[in-house]
């Protein structure tokens, strides 16, 4: 039996045979988006479609990436090839080491002294309701030094010349460092970035990573806001929703560790935002499936999803959990394959 949770909400019946597709792919660091690669495989696979033909493509930090590849073209099956190392010579090169590159270690380096966003504790202070835990606690948490710029470099590297994706409706969400408002870089109105700045700044985790500076606005990690921004594809009339959520969990192991049950009990506040956001879009008639790591992936990731010492194994266990859920969901909850 599968380990791996996988979650439908279905809309009302009357879904055409090639349904318009939205995807969503959340935070969850080095180690989730391992996972996210996993599960996209096995969502490609038992859903026969190629994630590069959503109609719409969300990501959200370590998500931002993924989505970034898939809107230049990157096939999930050569980044399924690239994390386990061996890549063919027709791949795009993605240049990145796990154990030397900043955005790869376990732990952070020492932050800068001080509070993090002096313009966003006040408006906190001011609004608090508007204002997310998270985005209130980074507001708070001092500035982190790591650098992105590796991650900057692939992205880049990859799109090329172009100032975005090719991909019509590619949205990389950030956090402004001053407001604490959600910003979908890539949206119609959203304030002009360059693609690998965009993800940088969705992958800046307070405390952690360095804010990025786009125009004269700093921007970190969208997760801050929600881990995966599901609701943004709300009323757009979409036939359904893949959401690949490394940081949701929908069955849980029961870790001894005191820093694994506090992770456990993260991950629930995260589920139980991702669950109201889904039932948002499910309201206005899209079909949500929603993929989060069950109790085998939680206890191969651990406490930590920062640490690259895991990827492969938490990459190997992604795969065979990831396609088991997804083949234990009905027929009539599989859409028809395009």
């Amino acid at each position: 039996m599968s380990t791996t949770a996988a979650v439908d909400l279905p809309a009302a019946a009357g879904t055409p045979a090639a349904p318009r597709r939205g995807l969503v792919l959340g935070a969850g660091g080095v180690l989730g988006f391992s996972w996210a690669v996993g599960a996209l495989t096995a969502l490609e696979h038992e859903y026969g479609f190629d994630c590069r033909d959503a109609e719409y493509i969300v990501g959200t930090s370590a998500g931002s990436i993924t989505a970034a590849l898939l809107g230049c073209g990157v096939s999930v099956e050569v980044m399924l090839r690239h994390q386990s190392g061996i890549p063919i010579p027709t791949d795009p090169v993605i240049e990145y080491d796990y154990d030397s590159d900043g955005s790869g270690r376990p732990l952070p380096p020492i932050p800068a002294p001080g509070i993090g966003s002096a313009g966003l504790l006040l408006r906190t202070a001011l609004h608090p309701r508007r204002i997310t835990p998270l985005a209130a606690l980074s507001a708070v948490l001092p500035r982190g030094r790591a650098s992105l710029e590796p991650v900057g470099q692939i992205v880049g590297d990859i799109a090329g010349d172009s100032e975005w994706t090719p991909h019509p409706a590619t949205w990389v969400v950030a956090m402004d460092y001053a407001t604490g408002r959600r910003v979908p870089f890539g949206r119609q109105g959203a304030p002009a970035a360059a693609l690998p700045d965009a993800v940088m700044a969705s992958c800046a985790i307070p405390g952690w990573y360095a804010p990025v500076l786009i125009g004269d606005r700093c921007y970190v990690d969208g997760g801050t806001c929600s881990s995966t921004s599901v609701d943004l594809l709300a009323g757009l009339g979409l036939d359904e929703i893949f959401v690949v959520a490394p940081m949701a969990s929908f069955a849980y192991d029961r870790p001894r560790s005191v820093a694994g049950q506090f992770e456990r009990r993260f991950r629930r506040i995260v589920t139980r935002r991702l669950r109201r956001e889904a039932e948002k879009v499910q309201e206005a008639g899209t079909d949500v499936v929603m993929l989060g790591p069950g109790p085998e992936d939680l206890a191969t990731i651990g406490p930590n999803l920062m640490d690259p010492r895991r990827r492969q194994q938490v990459l190997d266990t992604s795969l065979r959990t990831s396609a088991g859920s997804l083949r234990e969901l009905s027929p009539s909850d599989v859409p028809s394959a395009v």
